[in-house]
């Protein structure tokens, strides 16, 4: 099958160089950059991303990551620190003393733990990830109760029927949740195995606000399970 044109004034390469170094490209800045309409853009965008060649996003476009090979907590905890610290700052100032939250399996809720500990806020706070109970095993302000059930693959938390029936008792104010990939276009956020799929759906369920807790470059991630829609969400 032969691929659609795009647009003849568009260097292609040097697209797709500008979304590979910077990450992430606007619809505006690309239009400036060409002289083109950001109609015709959008519409180079579509067919880059039919290619393989960039993921499209709203308002733009980014680069492809790969993050087959990190399925694993072990192997994501030291990557992008700075941005999950960042995502945590914003985390805690949604924090209300005498509320109860729930702490999803996400590494960017490990900078959530730490700083929490050390903010001298009084939470509940329910959690299934195993390093996130660490580290708050010895704080002496936030009640901590951790969720049992079958072991995830990587061996980071618990999820599955057990951990979802003792989920389902709670009624949290505010969950955090962790993602592999947003794809707006599809409205679709997925995970990678379907018993944590299924144990998130659980507490986003059991919860009057829900949050994502992505950093941009998971806007070009995908996964194979989705287990909500972007719109399930109060905020990210």
């Amino acid at each position: 099958m032969i691929n659609p044109p795009l647009s003849n004034l568009i260097d292609v390469d040097t697209i797709i160089q500008i979304v590979n170094s910077l990450g992430a490209a606007s619809v505006k800045d690309l239009s400036a950059r060409f002289k083109m309409t950001e109609d015709s853009i959008r519409k180079d965008l579509t067919l880059l991303q039919k290619r393989g060649l960039l993921r499209k996003t709203y308002g733009g476009a980014m680069r492809i990551e790969d993050d087959s090979q990190v399925h694993f907590v072990s192997q994501r905890k030291g990557k992008y620190i700075l941005d999950k610290q960042k995502i945590a700052k914003k985390v805690l100032s949604l924090f209300k003393d005498g509320k109860i939250i729930f702490l999803d399996i996400s590494t960017s809720n490990i900078e959530v733990a730490k700083m929490l500990k050390t903010s001298g806020k009084a939470l509940t706070v329910v959690t299934n990830m195993i390093e996130v109970m660490m580290i708050m095993a010895d704080d002496n302000f936030n009640r901590l109760i951790f969720i049992g059930g079958e072991f995830t693959e990587g061996k980071d938390g618990f999820v599955g029927v057990a951990a979802n029936r003792e989920i389902s008792k709670y009624r949290f104010d505010k969950s955090f949740m962790g993602v592999v990939g947003v794809n707006t276009e599809r409205n679709a956020v997925t995970i990678y195995t379907p018993e944590d799929a299924s144990t998130k759906e659980t507490a986003l369920k059991c919860s009057k606000k829900s949050y994502m807790l992505l950093e941009t470059r998971k806007l070009a991630n995908d996964a194979n399970f989705v287990y909500a829609g972007v719109d399930d969400f109060t905020a990210s």
